[in-house]
């Protein structure tokens, strides 16, 4: 599967964006997604994630509340919703796909991933 990350952009604290990230090839209703993020100088770090059917997710601590990932089969999207933007969360966001059972625990481990974007990049910043 090719997924293609989009939505980025610079944005005030406090502000929302939503992201997308658009898959070809492959059906993509069998797998699970994931977000992840890497920060300017910091390692990527697990964001989010959603099994395949779209009714069990996954949250970072830190975005809990505020972040909301969802997917549509029928579209071959995954969306990430931001809202309420710290600038903490500056960095370039990924959007990644693996297949197998949906363990939540587990998704936040990048190597569970066999397919990656090429990452859209979110400024917070006044």
């Amino acid at each position: 599967v090719q997924l293609q990350a989009s939505g980025g952009g610079l944005v005030q604290p406090g502000g929302s964006l939503r992201l997308s990230c658009a898959a070809s090839g492959v059906s993509f209703r069998f797998y699970n997604m994931g977000w992840f993020r890497q920060a300017p100088g910091k390692e990527r770090e697990f964001v989010a994630s959603i099994n395949w059917r779209g009714d069990s997710t996954y949250y970072e601590d830190s975005v809990k509340g505020r972040f909301t990932v969802s997917r549509d089969n029928a579209k071959n999207t995954l969306y990430l919703e931001m809202n309420s933007l710290k600038t903490e969360d500056t960095a370039v966001y990924y959007c990644a796909g693996s297949t197998g059972i949906f363990r939540p625990a587990e998704s936040r481990n990048s190597e569970e991933y066999s397919y990656w974007g090429q990452g859209t990049l979110v400024t917070v910043s006044s």
